[in-house]
């Protein structure tokens, strides 16, 4: 670990959670197995009991999920790692963990929407309360904090809007009111940003996003700080049962070993799409974090080591500029997800989001013409050329 920690990020993707295998294998074998046989009753009674280290059950732990959990550990500089069979069983985890009844949490509003429908609808019913904010102000943070608040949620870049949020000062927020700051850093990636550094408690991630980073996983991740946290982590995904099997484990750790050259192009393919969208006049305006008119644009070149591969953009036209765009590009795809070598693209106002109504969109900044563009690592001119001719005929 301490051989690892001490490697650049790039390098740390390639041989993070590496270990010494059988017949010399380079790369972590599949444990495609369910259970594991004991060496004896005692053994067996031994790994019950924690006296020995060991598998017992793929529910529990497994090799296969055990190394790439390692690694994603090793690049958010965590003490250990969870893998989930989701971001979302990652996120339920979290809050299944730190919260009872009665308690509050601090969401940031510019949150992925299952995120925000977990909280009020599911969570609500046992008496967990939320209070949803634009955690780019950090008054909005400290006037939202309650006695009973347990958590402050942030996700940053914020899904779909990208607003950022200042973690070092929100951290401070929240240890000074005896919460925990949780950070979802799905975004981001730990190459570009590393929550954990800036005083974050937990980190979680949808590992279907950059972290896998090529569209044939869903997953996802909890990071933690030190073995007490784990062990009490562990215990609650061990009955939720939402764990990641070892086949996707498998994907997710192969494709961290390219994370860092994509999170790169990713950036350097999103900086010139951004400035070629902001000059563009049937753009009302653009989000994102490598652009000096970005609103938190001092926060994120503090933050992040690159501004990431994520844009939002307002097409002047509204609801119909939108419908046109998507039904006229072909290059980039469109279909939900992001963070894939794929440019994906998606138009909240007409799909995702089409059932909330026209007012309940606007009040969490999905305007009507707000577009989302996930770039891919394809070369940027052809993506250019692909939205030219798209937004001709809007």
């Amino acid at each position: 670990m301490s051989e690892i920690n001490n490697l650049k990020i790039e390098s740390k993707c390639v041989h993070a959670g590496i270990g010494e295998y059988e017949f010399g294998a380079v790369v972590p074998p599949i444990y495609q197995t369910s259970t594991f046989k004991f060496e004896s009753a005692e053994h067996g009674g031994a790994l019950f009991k924690g006296e020995e280290k060991g598998y017992i059950y793929t529910r529990m732990q497994n090799p296969t999920v055990e190394a790439m959990e390692n690694a994603v550990a090793e690049l958010e500089n965590g003490y250990k790692a969870l893998g989930c069979a989701s971001g979302m069983a990652a996120i339920h985890t979290v809050f299944a963990t730190l919260l009872n009844a009665g308690d509050h949490v601090v969401c940031s509003k510019s949150v992925y929407g299952p995120t925000a429908t977990l909280l009020s609808t599911v969570l609500s019913k046992f008496n967990i309360e939320t209070t949803f904010i634009n955690a780019s102000n950090l008054e909005n943070v400290k006037n939202a904090v309650k006695e009973n608040t347990k958590v402050i949620y942030i996700e940053t870049p914020g899904n779909p809007t990208l607003e950022t949020t200042d973690l070092k000062a929100v951290s401070e927020i929240a240890h000074n009111n005896g919460a925990l700051l949780v950070v979802d850093n799905t975004f981001m990636s730990p190459v570009l940003q590393q929550p954990l550094m800036l005083g974050a408690d937990i980190v979680v991630h949808s590992m279907t996003k950059f972290l896998n980073g090529h569209a044939d996983v869903v997953a996802g991740i909890v990071v933690v700080k030190d073995e007490e946290t784990y062990s009490i982590f562990r215990k609650t995904l061990n009955q939720l049962g939402g764990v990641i099997d070892p086949f996707n484990s498998f994907l997710v750790h192969r494709g961290l070993k390219t994370l860092a050259i994509r999170m790169e192009k990713h950036s350097k393919n999103a900086t010139k799409i951004a400035e070629y969208l902001e000059a563009h006049p049937k753009v009302d305006w653009v989000r994102y974090p490598g652009l000096k008119s970005f609103p938190q644009y001092e926060v994120a070149q503090k933050q992040h080591k690159a501004p990431g591969g994520m844009i939002s953009f307002e097409l002047k036209g509204g609801l119909e500029a939108g419908r046109i765009l998507m039904n006229s590009v072909k290059l980039s795809q469109l279909a939900v997800s992001l963070g894939g070598v794929e440019s994906l693209i998606q138009h909240p106002a007409s799909m995702t989001h089409l059932s909330m109504g026209k007012e309940a969109r606007e009040s969490a900044g999905i305007t009507d013409g707000l577009v989302r563009l996930s770039v891919g690592i394809e070369d940027v001119d052809d993506i250019i050329s692909d939205l030219e001719q798209a937004l001709n005929k809007i």
